[in-house]
């Protein structure tokens, strides 16, 4: 179903959101030109102790005129809990998950296009003691999700004035319903347990979003000398927010709504130069004023190899809840919360950003490289302060900073060999820092670093395709040093600390092998491979139920092998 993915360097564009800034990722669909599907299966088996199943399956039909048609998807994933320090809570919580949709498309004439979109996930999660067949109040402590979310979309675009304009309109739906508990049963002689039996701590969630806008373009193609396609547009969105857990005293209840304007001017100067340049003005009714954000981008393309570009963007943040301000955690033998200050403000930004991008190609290969410099400023960036205790544990407010500067370089090369060999890579070196000194624990002196953000990290990837039939992938992610708050507990450490991780080398391969099956008109491909070779993985997780639950970092999971097999057409 998707055709490319597209990376948007910088945040020169002002078709996008308030808050894109540093780049942007689109995942452009494609219109399916055939009828086709694929069935594919994987096993994995993390650390030789816990299963993991995944199951993929896609179709698409097309009338004969290819102007009707539809891609289906439905998707299962059951993998059971890890427990990297045996004691018998889990490190990786047991997930069921279970998603299915379509995307179906009518074409009335060459120039039109309508789509729509509709999908469904069904996902179960339990952390915490591994017991299933009893009540999850009655584990010593446990994380239960269970989520249904609905998503829909449709969009229509006209071209017309011969492909010079287009019209496209859109208009996207989402809800998610959650029912969840976050509690740790205290202990049998303690006098608050009957109180917690009485009132065991479930909650609700209800977040719903609603997107609809519309876009015109317009192609000049003599615009002082050169040709330049302006885009007005206009968006709106709606954000409805509910999180209760009334045991806790935790209610979260915010609406927000968000009516943008955009125009933008996408001015090809002269064959070598491009200027990029657009305002986008937002009201907000969290945000007390009208926000303007003015963005710009200048392409220069040097002869055929190289191309040189200067961005420029603004930005904002409303002061409204998101999904990481939902997220209840342990820490210090209680619940941890994230309640938002009543004086909370919009975060503000700008991003400047500077690339140079060069590949030669030749007759048997291609290489190439991109050197990139960043630097985004915050004003009033969100911090987690830390304001005491309660009787359920430790509270955090949602407070404006002073601000706060990222800034950095990236390099990347690239190179690819007769079609056959692909080697890719990337390494990124920053500093993340704010102006003034952030408590991330009460009674701890402050540090201005972020916290879970590295000053350098990288990847590599190589792609071996020595025929139609085998093919073999080795990829590489590095991931320095990054500071975490460490919660003391029982069992544990005796006192509260920014700890300051080790690096990691997470290297993992896949080897695959398919062939045909004429009869059937279908084709095979078996699998296998290893993640994360090394096992370089976390190895001082807390203990007990009282453990500091976001004291994790690092790889997402342990030495993984699997195995899978894929049948399409």
């Amino acid at each position: 179903m998707i055709d490319r993915i597209e990376v948007v360097r910088g945040g020169g564009s002002s078709l996008y959101g308030s808050s894109v800034i540093g780049g942007t990722v689109n995942v452009i669909t494609t219109i399916p030109k055939s009828n086709s599907y694929a069935l594919d299966y994987t096993y994995h088996i993390i650390d030789g102790q816990t299963s993991d199943q995944i199951f993929n399956g896609n179709a698409t039909v097309v009338t004969n005129s290819r102007n009707l048609g539809a891609s289906f998807f439905a998707n299962h994933r059951q993998r059971g809990f890890y427990d990297a320090n045996e004691d018998n809570f889990s490190e990786i919580p047991l997930v069921e998950n279970t998603a299915a949709g379509a995307n179906m498309f009518y074409l009335p004439k060459d120039n039109q296009k309508l789509e729509f979109n509709l999908s469904h996930i069904y996902e179960y999660r339990l952390g915490g003691e591994m017991i299933t067949d009893v009540p999850v109040f009655q584990l010593q402590q446990a994380e239960d999700r269970t989520h249904k979310v609905w998503m829909a979309s449709a969009d229509y675009q006209i071209n017309f004035n011969h492909d010079n304009s287009s019209f496209i309109t859109y208009a996207a739906w989402q809800n998610t319903d959650r029912d969840h508990y976050t509690g740790i049963r205290p202990d049998d002689d303690s006098s608050e347990l009957e109180s917690f039996l009485a009132d065991p701590p479930y909650g609700i969630s209800d977040v719903s979003t609603f997107n609809v806008g519309l876009q015109v373009n317009h192609k000049l193609t003599n615009f002082l000398g050169g040709i330049n396609t302006l885009t007005f547009g206009t968006e709106y969105v709606y954000d409805d927010v509910l999180d209760d857990i009334p045991t806790y005293n935790y209610l979260i209840d915010q609406t927000s709504k968000d009516y943008g304007v955009f125009l933008q001017s996408d001015w090809a100067i002269t064959n070598s130069l491009t200027l990029l340049s657009g305002v986008r003005m937002d009201q907000h009714n969290l945000v007390d004023a009208l926000v303007f954000s003015p963005r710009a981008s200048l392409l220069y393309k040097l002869k055929q190899n190289t191309q040189f570009r200067v961005s420029y963007g603004s930005g904002f943040r409303a002061p409204q809840a998101f999904d990481t301000d939902l997220h209840i955690a342990f820490a210090g033998g209680g619940i941890s919360r994230v309640t938002l200050s009543p004086q909370l403000e919009q975060e503000n930004s700008q991003s400047f950003s500077a690339s140079v991008n060069y590949d030669k190609p030749t007759e048997n290969w291609v290489a190439g490289f991109t050197l990139e410099g960043f630097y985004n400023r915050l004003e009033d960036a969100f911090i987690l302060q830390p304001i005491g205790e309660d009787a359920f544990g430790e509270v955090f407010e949602k407070r404006n900073g002073d601000g706060a500067t990222v800034k950095g370089i990236t390099l990347e090369l690239r190179a690819n060999y007769d079609r056959k060999l692909q080697i890719e890579g990337g390494f990124t070196l920053q500093s993340s820092e704010f102006d003034q000194p952030v408590q991330y624990i009460d009674g701890l002196q402050g540090i201005s670093e972020f916290i879970r953000t590295p000053n350098d990290y990288g990847y590599a990837i190589m792609t071996y395709t020595p025929s139609d039939r085998w093919s073999a992938t080795v990829n590489y992610v590095f991931t320095g040093r990054m500071k975490i708050p460490h919660f003391a507990s029982d069992l544990n450490i005796a006192e509260n600390e920014i700890y300051t991780t080790s690096t990691f080398s997470d290297l993992s391969t896949k080897l695959a092998y398919s062939f045909p099956i004429e009869k059937l008109g279908n084709f095979i491909e078996c699998y296998a491979g290893i993640k994360n070779i090394f096992n370089a993985y976390q190895d001082n997780f807390d203990i007990g139920k009282n453990r500091d639950s976001n004291y994790i970092y690092g790889p997402a999971q342990p030495r993984t092998f699997f195995v899978g097999v894929k049948i399409r057409s």
